[in-house]
């Protein structure tokens, strides 16, 4: 089972790797949204900021946060890791349930480029 550290990290990586999107990749990550990654088996929450092409001012909050981000998403901590390491493919595990993501139509849309 992944640690909390290890879910951060793999955060900070995705978030670096998403700085250097090119093309429609970088078109995708380029909103101003709020973001919330739960990982079940941890019972915590990292919620942040999607700006800028980076996630920012990432914070852990136990459990569920009492305010719901515009753009969430829920999975293992095995999984996060895996999916940020390129070993799980997104939209396999989004496919098969193991990767939950809501967010509104329009963010759903500009976002499907990156499955």
């Amino acid at each position: 089972m992944a640690t909390t550290e290890e879910c951060r990290a793999a955060l900070d990586r995705l978030s670096e790797n998403m700085s250097k999107a090119q093309g429609g990749v970088a078109d995708a990550v380029a909103l101003d949204r709020s973001l919330s990654c739960r990982v079940t088996d941890l019972d915590l929450t990292f919620t942040g900021r999607l700006a800028g092409g980076r996630i920012r001012d990432i914070v852990t909050v136990p459990g569920t946060p009492a305010e719901r981000a515009q753009i969430r998403l829920t999975m293992t901590g095995d999984d996060l890791v895996d999916l940020v390491g390129g070993r799980l493919h997104f939209a396999r595990a989004w496919a098969s349930g193991r990767v939950k993501l809501e967010a509104g139509l329009r963010d759903l849309l500009r976002l499907r480029t990156l499955l």
